[in-house]
């Protein structure tokens, strides 16, 4: 059976760009045939970055919500709390001791979080990589969908489940595959065309939350940086204008349509005309996501039924790959 496995930290809310980064694409998985879904709120990757502790919980059902908001249904999928199953943390400390501190040193995300404070941080953030491997491997996944920012810890992940595999002479763990798909794998700032939306970015006028009113969504788009020119007759006419690119790849996948059909149909046009269509087209998408978020932060217990149910499915098949591997590994029964 093909598995996927997949997760978001609850830092904060989420945007525009993790909709139709993940949690769309997440949506579309629910209907392949011979497919088990796990999606989980990684909280334990949360805290590897200060955070705000009194949030945390509450940020972990906001984020849960999303889920469900979203078309993420804990009748097709294993929706749960990364916490909440401490098979992942145990199966990290066995993986840890196979994981080469330099492939981790080479890390990317790693090296930019740490900055310049790199021997001052804490060794959680330097071994993330690692608890993602594990979050993925103590189900055995087939398929992990991920950003492109991501595609270098699964290969960590991949690069762990061979050295076990060959260290212990065993044909356990699979290869986990990447999925990159949807129309925008990548969504770009506001404000900035080359810079990734963000969470963490300072001002809020970046991004689009999914927590947003149709006003502060309106507000947002017209305020988003654009180009003087008009739109071309080819989507390859936009290289080199980046916010141009970015705000015909938004209506594309907010409207399910490609990118080229966009641009034929508003070709000619400047983006004063552009923009009301792309506020009519977001707003149309995203406030029945945000209106059932609220429904289900109004009744919190429905959302911590459904966490609670996906920990034990989760846990039906970790326990016993956890077991399984400390068997290889020698260790005591």
């Amino acid at each position: 059976m093909k598995r996927i496995f997949s997760g978001m930290q609850p830092t904060s809310q989420l945007h525009l760009g993790n909709y139709l980064g993940a949690l769309k694409n997440w949506v579309g998985l629910q209907e392949e045939a011979d497919t088990q879904r796990l999606f989980c709120v990684v909280d334990l990757h949360a805290i590897t970055m200060p955070y705000e502790h009194e949030r945390l919980a509450q940020a972990t059902l906001e984020i849960a919500a999303s889920y469900m908001a979203a078309g993420i249904d804990p009748a097709k999928s294993i929706l749960f709390v990364q916490s909440h199953v401490p098979e992942h943390s145990q199966l990290m400390w066995l993986l840890s001791t196979m994981a080469q501190m330099g492939k981790l040193e080479r890390m990317t995300q790693f090296k930019d979080k740490a900055g310049k404070n790199k021997e001052r941080v804490g060794l959680g953030l330097f071994a993330y990589p690692v608890l993602m491997a594990a979050d993925i491997l103590a189900y055995k996944a087939t398929h992990v969908p991920v950003g492109e920012d991501q595609k270098q810890h699964l290969e960590l992940a991949r690069d762990l489940a061979a050295t076990f595999n060959t260290r212990y002479g065993v044909d356990y763990f699979p290869q986990p595959e990447p999925v990159i798909a949807g129309l925008a794998p990548r969504v770009m700032s506001l404000r900035d065309g080359t810079s990734k939306m963000s969470k963490s970015a300072d001002s809020d006028m970046t991004r689009i939350n999914l927590t947003d009113t149709p006003d502060m969504i309106s507000k947002k788009i017209k305020k988003a940086k654009t180009d003087p020119d008009p739109l071309p007759e080819t989507f390859d006419g936009l290289e080199g204008r980046p916010e141009a690119k970015n705000l015909v790849t938004l209506y594309a996948a907010l409207a399910g349509i490609s990118k080229e059909q966009v641009v034929v149909q508003f070709a000619g046009q400047q983006f004063g005309a552009f923009k009301p269509a792309l506020v009519e087209v977001a707003v149309e998408h995203l406030a029945p996501i945000t209106n059932r978020m609220n429904e289900l932060l109004d009744d919190k217990a429905q959302i911590e039924k459904a966490l609670h149910a996906g920990a034990v499915q989760a846990r039906e098949i970790s326990t016993p790959v956890l077991t399984e591997v400390q068997e290889i590994m020698g260790f005591a029964k």
